[in-house]
């Protein structure tokens, strides 16, 4: 996936890093049927339908939102995973032949939900195109009104999030470091690629915790409605990150128990 234009730093590290994802979440499983050769196409879905996921292997697809292109999917990424969603859908086109390797859509999520590798991988794959997506939707708006989206960049010490606050977007580590406190105390470190912010988004309630840049950090941001569009869309999504946070909440808490015993 490549914004039209030219490619902000940010954006061609997230790129190169998204890109290399596909062939790891397809290794270990078949495709469904044989390759599909196609010649230019105005509207992809009208040709080869919306039931099946896509590798594109050769060629080069146009991304129209309302009518206007805002970004293209290259050779190596995988098509049809927003098919479904209620929030800016998209027409793909193509002036040029391709090569397109179907895989069923089932068989590929069982496949992603058996090893928890790959359903890190599948997350920060979606996350990642609805995060580069949102700021092409931004950058194609009138400065007054754009929503605060895309990417954020901040220095050491900046609050990404506060305790307390409404939670209106999730966000990932794209470049940086940042810790997480509660009432005051250290709880945990998040990484870089990590994914934050989503539970308050799951409880409806209001961020339980503040997240601080312990370095120059960038973050993308996904806003509130198009991650749980994204989460009802698959719900397998919603458990890998949930299984995530989890995992997470229980170093979490270890790190507090270990606080209070050193008081």
């Amino acid at each position: 996936m490549y914004l039209i234009g030219e490619q902000p730093a940010y954006a061609e590290k997230l790129i190169g890093t998204l890109q290399r994802i596909p062939q790891q979440l397809l290794s270990g499983l078949e495709p469904c049927d044989k390759p599909i050769y196609l010649e230019a196409v105005e509207d992809l879905y009208k040709e080869v339908g919306s039931n099946r996921l896509y590798l594109l292997r050769a060629g080069l697809l146009h991304a129209l939102i309302d009518g206007k292109p805002l970004f293209y999917m290259q050779e190596g990424d995988l098509i049809g995973l927003r098919q479904g969603l209620s929030t800016a859908p998209c027409t793909y086109m193509s002036e040029e032949p391709l090569e397109l390797v179907p895989y069923d859509r089932d068989a590929l999520f069982k496949h992603i939900h058996a090893s928890s590798e790959r359903q890190e991988q599948f997350t920060q794959y979606v996350l990642g195109q609805a995060a580069l997506m949102s700021d092409a939707l931004a950058h194609n708006r009138p400065a007054d009104i754009r929503p605060v989206t895309g990417f954020q960049h901040f220095p050491a010490g900046a609050e990404l999030i506060r305790q307390g606050e409404e939670a209106d977007h999730v966000f990932i580590i794209t470049e940086g470091h940042a810790e997480a406190f509660v009432e005051g105390v250290k709880v945990g470190d998040v990484q870089k690629d990590e994914i934050f912010g989503a539970m308050a988004l799951f409880t409806r309630e209001k961020r339980s915790a503040t997240v601080i840049a312990s370095a120059p950090t960038t973050v993308m941001m996904i806003p509130k409605d198009q991650f749980l569009a994204l989460m009802q869309s698959n719900p397998r999504i919603a458990h890998s990150l949930i299984e995530s946070m989890a995992r997470r909440i229980d170093l979490m808490n270890k790190e507090l128990a270990h606080y209070k015993q050193m008081k």
